[in-house]
């Protein structure tokens, strides 16, 4: 892609802790002439081609934002079911949001969605978070867009706006552990947040087509592309 080459990016999820790394790569990148940000509130972020929407997620977007026109569409929602408090309302942010957004972005006519998804997702899994990313990433490929791409990390790493002593030991042991992760179990390496927002910058500009899937080796290896090739606007 071309710096300043008048695409448009609309974005879900940028207060998080991947969206909040992708953010500034999109904006300050080159490839967009606008970023689209949607979020429950206000992100407490200022950019002149920063164009916050503040939506209500629990009514259809397409009737907030009509005449919305994006090229590149990237999904960084996502919560636990801890946070959300039952399996109904994980689902409902893990899934059905995730869709909703998905259909809003390929009618603002997206070529390409980058989706935040979970290794190990799989429609049959036992587990429900598991099942409900695998069922997600279903729905999101049966709606036929040209290029659709999951991230599929294990743990993320990075600090979180509420991180728990419990967390912070988890990421610590996992991060240590890492060595550990060998041959095909190299997928389950936990991974930075910033690598993974580096990846979904990176992705798009590689330009591949139809449904890919990329994990851990992957995803480090499009960071690194991205960061090295990046054009500095």
């Amino acid at each position: 892609m071309a710096v300043d080459s008048g695409r448009i990016a609309l974005v879900a999820g940028g207060s998080g802790l991947v969206g909040g790394r992708l953010l500034p790569l999109l904006l300050n990148g080159g490839t967009y002439t606008r970023v689209y940000a949607l979020s429950r509130r206000a992100l407490p972020m200022d950019h002149p081609r920063l164009a916050n929407r503040v939506v209500r997620f629990d009514a259809p977007l397409d009737a907030q934002l009509k005449g919305l026109v994006c090229q590149d569409a990237y999904c960084c929602l996502g919560t636990t079911i801890r946070e959300a408090g039952s399996p109904e309302a994980f689902r409902r942010v893990d899934h059905d949001l995730v869709v909703d957004f998905a259909r809003l972005a390929q009618k603002a006519g997206a070529e390409r969605l980058v989706v935040v998804s979970s290794v190990g997702a799989n429609r049959e899994a036992r587990g429900l978070y598991l099942r409900v990313k695998g069922e997600m990433e279903r729905s999101l490929e049966g709606l036929g867009l040209r290029a659709l791409d999951f991230m599929q990390p294990s743990l993320l790493l990075g600090a979180r706006r509420h991180l728990r002593l419990l967390e912070f030991g988890a990421q610590a042991l996992m991060w240590a552990a890492r060595p550990l992760f060998l041959g095909s179990a190299m997928r389950y390496r936990a991974i930075e947040a910033d690598t993974v927002a580096a990846a979904m910058y990176g992705v798009a500009r590689v330009g591949r087509r139809g449904v890919n899937r990329h994990q851990y080796d992957d995803m480090r290896a499009l960071a690194a592309a991205a960061m090295r090739d990046r054009p500095r606007g």
